[in-house]
């Protein structure tokens, strides 16, 4: 890590490599590392998935100094789910500490979901359900948290959700880890998935917070019929035991013909400890978590495919890839991009697209990839050379 610190003249393919295996050697593999075999090949492979966006029999079929892709996974299903996902995170605050100053950060929640072909592994409760897609609407999902910044949007945050826990539990796994951040934090911004009586409280305990409330309800529709926009307060769960009064903010505005849609919308926001701003400051604060988009769409330009059913290893390699999608972003600011007045001038070359391709080089002369592949030992029949001929 020190070349992070004091880069040399020259960034190279190699550097980039070892930066990437750094991370990787911290990930527990307590089968690989109580045998006798090199457990750095068995990192080497899963990096090389993950940059090729291929599973570890594609790499392994592919490539000379690997071991099977059954030796291989064998190994990394010994990886201790718990575990994992303390230490990655651990390595998300250390990655945040690099480049992220001490003051005020927003962070923006949002719900991962891989869709998923096939049974559980173990137990019902590992998948989730979500909108369908390439028909299945089974998906192992997870929950990660993003830090709004322009230059620096880095995962600080990840943990894998379950079906049979309520939603709140993972929000308060992930608001611990967000809590050893080397930063305070300045708001939280999430989307409707988090409209629910505990997951409010556990945010609001936090930090201030803002997100869309879900439409229904006579009470909602009363405070939706407006054509100004204004501050309110909002009573969940009226008469019960969860009752829950927040302050609600609501925005009108004019849609103007965009996507061929005119006259008022109305829109309502939960907006925990935000009195200071004004409804639509709270929107508009809102509206900037439409970043966290790019951030998924990267990380998943590093993960490694798989048709395993075990949750562990489907969590290692969407840690790995949000690992990644970090470092890339450090050596993008820390190392390559320009000081200058007003913040530093960002290298439009170095997409993500080659910060992979630059590891994926490397790993080609290391594992020795195979040029080559058996011929059929026939060739084109003769009859088809006498008809060209022809």
């Amino acid at each position: 890590m020190r070349f992070l610190y004091h880069p040399d003249t020259v960034l190279t393919a190699s550097e980039l490599e070892t930066l990437a295996l750094g991370l990787l050697a911290e990930i527990p593999i307590p089968g690989v590392e109580a045998a006798v075999f090199d457990s750095g090949i068995i990192r080497e492979t899963l990096l090389q998935a993950a940059v090729d966006q291929k599973s570890i029999k594609a790499v392994t079929d592919t490539t000379r100094r690997t071991y099977s892709d059954d030796y291989t996974l064998t190994q990394l299903h010994t990886v201790p789910p718990a575990e994992l996902e303390a230490l990655v995170n651990d390595l998300f605050v250390e990655q945040a500490a690099m480049i992220l100053g001490p003051g005020p950060r927003i962070i923006c929640l949002d719900f991962v979901d891989i869709h998923y072909h096939g049974c559980p592994h173990a137990e019902p409760g590992e998948l989730c359900h979500t909108k369908p897609r390439d028909g299945t609407s089974q998906c192992h999902r997870y929950l990660a948290g993003f830090v709004l910044c322009r230059a620096k949007p880095l995962i600080v945050a990840v943990t894998p959700v379950r079906s049979d826990e309520p939603k709140s539990d993972a929000v308060e796994r992930l608001l611990d880890h967000v809590a050893a951040l080397p930063f305070e934090i300045a708001a939280l911004l999430a989307d409707r998935g988090f409209y629910a009586g505990a997951s409010i409280e556990r945010l609001d305990a936090a930090a201030s917070v803002a997100l869309p409330v879900i439409r229904g309800g006579k009470q909602m529709a009363a405070k939706l019929d407006t054509t100004i926009s204004y501050w309110t307060e909002y009573l969940m769960y009226e008469g019960s035991e969860r009752e829950l009064r927040f302050p609600l903010a609501v925005c009108v505005s004019y849609q103007q013909g965009n996507r061929g849609k005119h006259g008022l919308l109305v829109r309502a926001y939960v907006a925990c400890d935000l009195a200071d701003r004004t409804p639509k400051e709270v929107e508009a604060l809102y509206q900037k978590r439409s970043a966290i988009e790019t951030a998924f769409r990267t990380m998943r330009e590093a993960r490694a495919r798989t048709s395993t059913t075990d949750p562990t290893v489907r969590l290692l390699f969407v840690l790995v890839s949000f690992l990644l999608r970090n470092l890339w972003l450090i050596v993008r600011w820390g190392v390559l991009a320009t000081p200058r007045r007003g913040g530093r001038a960002l290298p439009v070359w170095f997409r993500f697209e080659v910060f992979r391709e630059w590891i994926d080089h490397v790993l080609d002369d290391t594992l020795g990839r195979k040029w080559e592949a058996p011929t059929n030992g026939v060739g084109i029949p003769a009859t088809y050379s006498q008809l060209d001929a022809g």
